[in-house]
């Protein structure tokens, strides 16, 4: 029963993040079960069947906020599906040693970009004329693929590549790739059902990672108004590049893991700090000039 609530809290705190950044729902949740001793494949399996359900409360609770391009939603997600069975497929085959680290690279990889994309490079909305076909199709194709083998991916690719374009507003960024990973977690699941016959999943494990999930859906929905996704992102990175520099540390044996842990800690909280000034100095900014003059009688 621990272990349930253990993982249900994980799916509730994944689902926080992705539903207020579009990103990180499995990043986050993978490197969780990652860390409690799941193989990667299954791993990544119990996470995508999981999100069929998340991804759907998600995306319905965007919606109803008015967070969705369903334009969007189709031209990403349909080559997404494609990229995810067969990222799937992919990772099903890999022996469990060589896939671990594999992935854990990935995570880190993903969780250092997210950390630095909010970190350092504030968004810039230009004029909103919807991002065209022929970036969202191959987009879509290779974040549905890397999201599949890393455990997660479809958010940290899809999200900031968009964000970046300045062309969609971005809390309908959010709320559409949230609900394009609908079809993403689908795929993803069938090719992980087909290729792992063999191998049991843990539907304890799925159930409590859905369960938190889901009661998280329509709180990240709403957070997404009202939090700076910097501060989000900034907060979801440094965790996600902590934990899976663990899970390297152990698989290659490196010396000294006190000192990896001791640099990664101080640069999040100074990345953490430094966001929060930034946020503070951009509100300044975006204030009227006679907004902080006193009222003269």
């Amino acid at each position: 029963m621990q272990t349930f609530l253990i993982f249900a809290l994980g799916g509730f705190i994944a689902q926080l993040v992705d539903g207020s950044l579009g990103m990180a729902y499995g990043v986050t949740s993978t490197t969780i079960l990652l860390t409690a001793g799941l193989t990667p494949a299954v791993a990544s399996a119990s996470v995508h069947l999981a999100e069929i359900g998340t991804s759907a409360a998600s995306g319905i609770s965007h919606w109803k906020f008015g967070n969705v391009d369903w334009r969007v939603v189709l031209i990403l997600g349909v080559p997404g599906a494609v990229g995810a069975f067969l990222g799937a497929t992919a990772l099903s085959n890999l022996s469990t040693e060589a896939a671990e680290p594999w992935m854990s690279a990935i995570l880190l990889t993903l969780g250092l970009y997210v950390l630095l994309r909010f970190a350092l490079r504030p968004l810039r909305r230009r004029q909103l004329t919807g991002v065209s076909s022929k970036l969202l199709a191959p987009l879509g194709l290779v974040a549905g693929f890397v999201d599949a083998t890393g455990g997660g991916g479809w958010g940290p690719v899809a999200t900031p590549t968009l964000l970046s374009t300045g062309k969609v507003e971005p809390r309908k960024v959010v709320g559409s790739v949230d609900t394009s990973e609908f079809l993403i977690a689908v795929a993803a699941s069938l090719g992980f059902i087909i290729s792992l016959a063999d191998e049991p999943l843990s539907w304890a494990t799925v159930a409590a990672l859905l369960i938190g999930g889901v009661i998280a859906a329509p709180l990240a929905a709403y957070l997404v108004r009202i939090v700076p996704m910097r501060l989000i992102g900034v907060g979801a990175g440094g965790l996600i590049v902590l934990t899976n520099t663990r899970t390297l540390i152990k698989a290659f044996d490196l010396p000294a893991p006190g000192v990896f842990y001791a640099v990664i800690v101080l640069a999040w909280v100074a990345a953490l700090a430094y966001t929060v000034r930034q946020i503070v100095r951009d509100r300044r900014e975006e204030l009227p000039e006679d907004a902080s003059e006193p009222v003269r009688s």
